[in-house]
């Protein structure tokens, strides 16, 4: 049986700089992988590659066992790749209610009663209800991420790109934000991009560290974190030291 997502050998290069070196990687459903590495590691590019904004120098992406390497991003949203941003984009002058209606129709492919009957769902799944009524330039910046969620969830997303979303949180929207991720991986596959290591090891049950481009460890998030390599780049330790 095929993983949702299988990326084999992925490749960038921008002139001598290289964003992505033979990543390899497979994730399913019911997974969140924590995706770690220092400003510039390429993560930001594996997001752009994997969601389609980006062509690849080499290497394959195949989503429900479909070879979607060269499928335009449009096509790749459709078929249920959605990124969420460190920086919530609401519609900001349309209700909570009505920005989920636009991503359930124009993201979803749904229409008429099905779409507004899960848009009022996709509200009550993300405890934004007794929001539904306010403009979306009106929320609260855990709000305005709930929904940057919401609006992926409506959209008919299978695989969520969590980029950075916790950024700008207090501590104890941080914990909220992981929770709801944790809800979230029931029914979907996530890879979460974030420099927050207690979100990641609270919601990930992998962690995959990139640097320059290339994939140095996959594994449990206990174990990566603690390993000697991370410590080595984060902290500047030589590799003994780290040990």
């Amino acid at each position: 049986m095929t993983a949702l997502l299988e990326v084999t050998g992925l490749s960038k290069r921008f002139g001598a700089v290289v964003v992505a070196d033979e990543v390899s990687f497979v994730i399913d459903i019911g997974t969140c992988l924590g995706m770690i590495g220092p400003n510039g590691a390429g993560k930001s590019s594996v997001f752009n590659l994997i969601a389609g904004t980006l062509p690849p120098d080499g290497g394959s992406i195949r989503f429900d066992g479909v070879d979607v390497t060269r499928v335009p991003s449009f096509r790749r949203a459709r078929a249920g790749i959605v990124r969420a941003f460190q920086i919530p984009q609401p519609f900001p002058k349309l209700t909570v209610y009505e920005n989920l209606l636009v991503a359930a129709q124009y993201g979803g492919g749904l229409a008429g009663s099905a779409a507004e009957e899960w848009s009022v769902a996709v509200l009550r799944k993300f405890g934004l209800a007794d929001k539904a009524e306010l403009l979306g330039g009106r929320l609260t910046l855990l709000d305005r991420k709930r929904l940057e969620l919401a609006k992926a969830v409506a959209s008919k997303a299978r695989l969520l790109l969590l980029d950075e979303i916790a950024g700008g949180l207090t501590e104890r929207e941080v914990e909220e934000l992981a929770a709801l991720i944790v809800e979230l991986k029931r029914d979907h596959a996530v890879i979460w991009i974030e420099h927050i290591a207690h979100a990641l090891r609270a919601a990930s049950d992998r962690i995959l560290l990139l640097h320059f481009g290339k994939k140095l460890l996959d594994g449990p998030p206990g174990e990566v974190l603690s390993s000697p390599v991370v410590r080595q780049i984060y902290m500047g330790l030589a590799a003994d030291e780290a040990a």
